[in-house]
């Protein structure tokens, strides 16, 4: 799947609001959190769930409701952290993570 980048950074999906996470609880997907068309779709106020179930339609969208976009530099490694559905990035330089 293709990433949204701008100015050297990289869209990345996150539900940062406690009740369900996004990425965290459909982790069958595992590019779902920087999928360019959904994050631009966030990003234009357009329909999310619409979008989200044609592009994913096994997942939950339950956290999609509060998501919104983060910016993270290109090549930066991450993860999500999810605590009661509540998701934040987490950034390293380990080698488990994920890269923008």
């Amino acid at each position: 799947m293709s990433k949204l980048i701008r100015d050297g950074k990289v869209a990345v999906i996150v539900s940062p609001g406690f009740g369900a996470g996004w990425s965290t609880w459909n982790r069958e997907y595992p590019d779902m959190d920087t999928n360019a068309e959904l994050a631009q779709c966030i990003l234009e106020g357009g329909d999310r769930h619409a979008v989200a179930a044609r592009l994913f339609p096994e997942a939950y969208t339950g956290g999609l409701n509060k998501a919104e976009v983060e910016w993270l530099p290109e090549g930066t490694q991450y993860s999500i952290d999810e605590y009661d559905g509540a998701e934040s990035i987490q950034t390293s330089d380990g080698t488990s993570w994920k890269t923008a």
